[in-house]
């Protein structure tokens, strides 16, 4: 069972946790996780949208879907995206209504911009295909560079306090009631730094993604 340990040494996982929990809402709202067992051969060849997908077979090639389930992925996709594409402001709206009690906006952009791997504003089908194949079935390593990216907000290669409180504090607004114990107001800044306690190998400042993915495992083996 997926718990927030809030006040463990799991505090890196955090992240991960609600990235997993927030994207298995998006693909329920969006349809993408009920796979029937319709024929969508038909609708693929005539959905007209400005954007269309690239060839099945490569998208197949490059994630972990098969064939029949990015049929299915693309049709929940277009049907609630007929222009073929997600912005930021879909995306942010989508989750306020997964999170009501809490304020998601900022989660949702940092978010949004971790799946815009081309920073085009805008999620494309296979933006979003290849993000919810590291999520929901890449391997550990996969899932941990996937997060650290989510994590260097401005892409840089490092990780720095400044960008995990701003994670932090987006977490915590998301979650907003359903946090428990209550968390007192300077908890993101307390988390940060036990954070970077155990992850700043070197005590640089910083966090590289050798030290985070190690760091991470030396954590899940304990």
């Amino acid at each position: 069972m997926l718990t927030l340990e809030w006040e463990s040494e799991g505090l890196q996982t955090v992240g991960i946790v609600v990235i997993i929990f927030a994207s298995l809402k998006l693909l329920h709202l969006l349809g993408l996780i009920d796979f029937s067992e319709d024929t969508v051969e038909d609708e693929m060849e005539m959905a007209t949208v400005r954007h269309r997908p690239e060839a099945l077979e490569l998208l197949e090639a490059q994630s972990k879907f098969t064939k029949k389930e990015l049929q299915i992925l693309y049709r929940g996709f277009k049907n609630e995206c007929p222009s073929g594409v997600v912005n930021e402001e879909t995306f942010k709206e989508i989750y306020s209504q997964f999170f009501p009690q809490g304020d998601s906006t900022t989660y949702a952009h940092f978010l949004f911009n971790a799946f815009d791997t081309d920073h085009n504003g805008s999620v494309s089908f296979e933006d979003f295909v290849m993000g919810l194949s590291i999520l929901l079935r890449g391997t550990v390593q996969e899932k941990l560079k996937w997060a650290f990216n989510l994590y260097d907000i401005n892409k840089d290669g490092y990780i720095t306090k400044e960008e995990m409180l701003d994670i932090m504090k987006a977490i915590y607004d998301m979650m907003g009631k359903c946090t428990y114990p209550i968390l007192k107001e300077d908890a993101p800044r307390q988390h940060v730094e036990t954070f970077f306690q155990k992850m700043d190998k070197n005590k640089d400042g910083v966090v590289t993604i050798d030290e985070f993915i190690e760091s991470c495992q030396k954590v899940s083996t304990q």
